[in-house]
């Protein structure tokens, strides 16, 4: 710009009649020195523009085109859903685990409307980003409050701090919400080891390191206000610790893949669940002590050079492992015997999903537990018998589950899906749902 600049006044000095040249030079020599001036005060402006602009573009790097300060991104997800179960789902059990029913529960039989979103979210200024996604239950009885967190945006090297109510980085699905899952519910392993999804009430700590391989690291300190810690407890101090990883990069121009690995550790004191005993009448039991739960997963994800549009395939596996220690009160409201509780669980899952045409993809999915080694003091010593207990009985479920979905946009998709259950002991069931997941506005990326 400069150049074109100089090359003009030099233009405009040769046009000068050469009569103006020889009587006024001292003139011109004023005008070239005013010229000057300007040229000085524009390279000033330049470089103050370059800096507000970078500046912005640092702001703007995480905020979507469609936010503003005063325009926060907001979205809408409905999510509708037919269920067809063999079985009552009302008598859902995975036995060999607790929790029983609530939100691990299968389904409803016909047509309902599923969990509804709506999300807000922005850019607070350059060192912060808010979201609050709401849930609101489908019979209208309650909105709850699913995310509602700052993150840091402004932090170097790295650095990103979040604190409020969000999903926990234990695993790789448990940070996925529900309208971006390849699935239409969650894997068995995520049901009875994070009560089907673990958002806490807490403040997570993460760094990425400047590599080109990916790595990252960080640790979690939460209230431990829900399952797999019990009841919300009235102390100081953390509820739940959970520490995480995750490596990964390319494998040419076709391949990615992660892998990661993730430690929680809670206390649950007085963590209820509901059982019959040997004579068929319903108790209420507790669970006081700690528990330690270990998570490995890993993600591969295939597209003909980096283009994903026509097709593309993504494996998915997650390994579970808790370990639990503590005392066990039985019949809390009548008897309430307590005595020594031990027990070694664990349980996988393995996915694929193949996008065979534009639009069209199909899935399968194969779930496992192991309820392991249980030891239950008060069948030890003969207090009770291990008919007082149904529901810890040793099993191993199993489930397969086949899915093919049709996504018109990025906004829009209809899913059927099939699966055979062996949750309950000798009871399969089989489950069809046909379900549709609708997005309302702007809506941030998903999780790798």
């Amino acid at each position: 710009m400069f150049r074109n600049m100089w090359c003009a006044m030099a233009f405009a000095m040769a046009a000068l009649p050469a009569q103006a040249q020889e009587s006024d030079t001292a003139k011109m020599r004023e005008e070239l020195r005013q010229l000057q001036q300007r040229l000085q005060q524009l390279e000033k402006r330049l470089e103050q523009t370059e800096s507000t602009a970078t500046q912005a573009a640092a702001q703007a790097s995480s905020r979507p085109q469609t936010e503003s300060a005063l325009n926060p991104g907001v979205s809408v997800i409905l999510n509708g859903v037919y269920g067809n179960f063999s079985r009552d789902p009302n008598t859902y059990r995975l036995n060999g685990f607790v929790p029983t029913m609530g939100d691990v529960a299968a389904g409803r039989r016909g047509l309902s409307l599923g969990e509804s979103e709506l999300a807000f979210m922005s850019n607070i200024d350059h060192m912060f980003r808010g979201t609050l996604i709401a849930s609101i239950s489908p019979d209208n009885s309650s909105i709850d409050v699913e995310e509602g967190y700052i993150q840091t945006i402004g932090l170097s090297h790295g650095f990103t701090i979040k604190a409020g109510r969000f999903f926990s980085a234990v695993g790789y699905q448990n940070q996925v919400h529900a309208h971006a899952w390849d699935f239409t519910d969650t894997p068995l392993a995520m049901k009875v080891f994070l009560g089907n999804q673990l958002n806490e009430d807490g403040i997570q700590f993460r760094w990425v390191a400047p590599t080109d391989l990916y790595f990252d690291a960080g640790v979690e300190f939460g209230r431990g206000r829900q399952f797999p810690s019990g009841v919300d407890r009235n102390k100081n101090g953390f509820g739940s610790t959970n520490l995480f990883t995750h490596l990964g990069g390319d494998l040419g121009q076709s391949i990615a893949w992660q892998t990661g690995l993730s430690h929680l550790r809670t206390s649950p004191q007085d963590r209820e669940y509901a059982d019959v005993d040997s004579a068929g009448t319903a108790v209420t039991n507790s669970f006081t002590g700690k528990s330690r739960l270990w998570v490995l997963d890993g993600v591969l994800k295939w597209a003909p050079n980096g283009n994903p549009t026509y097709n593309n395939f993504k494996l998915q596996g997650e390994y579970f492992r808790r370990n639990e220690d503590g005392n066990l009160t039985f019949n809390t409201a009548g008897a309430a015997l307590t005595d020594g509780l031990t027990s070694r669980q664990s349980g996988w899952y393995l996915q694929g999903v193949y996008q065979f045409l534009p639009q069209w993809r199909f899935g399968y999915r194969y779930d496992r537990l192991d309820s392991g080694t249980t030891n239950i003091g008060l069948v030890n010593s003969g207090a009770l018998s291990a008919a007082d207990f149904p529901i810890l009985e040793a099993y191993r479920p199993k489930r397969h589950t086949a899915m093919i979905d049709w996504n018109p946009s990025e906004f829009s998709r209809i899913r059927l899906q099939f699966a055979r259950d062996y949750s309950r002991l000798n009871q399969p069931d089989n489950q069809l749902l046909l379900q549709y997941i609708v997005s309302l506005g702007a809506h941030g990326a998903h999780k790798f």
